[in-house]
């Protein structure tokens, strides 16, 4: 593996930020597993912990 001298500063890519998110997002839904009374946390725990809104299913 390659690592860049300490010197050379690089410039985050998009892609950088995207995998940064999904990391924390796995971070944030490994806590709150381990924090759980149950084997497995419900879907509606899971969207609370990564933030899904839902709307109404009637909105046009």
């Amino acid at each position: 593996m390659r690592v860049a001298p300490p010197s050379t500063a690089t410039v985050p890519t998009d892609q950088d930020w995207v995998a940064l998110a999904e990391i924390e997002l796995c971070g944030e839904l490994i806590i709150a597993a381990s924090a759980a009374d149950g084997e497995r946390l419900s879907a509606d725990r899971i969207d609370e912990v990564l933030r899904v809104a839902t709307e109404p299913a009637d909105r046009c």
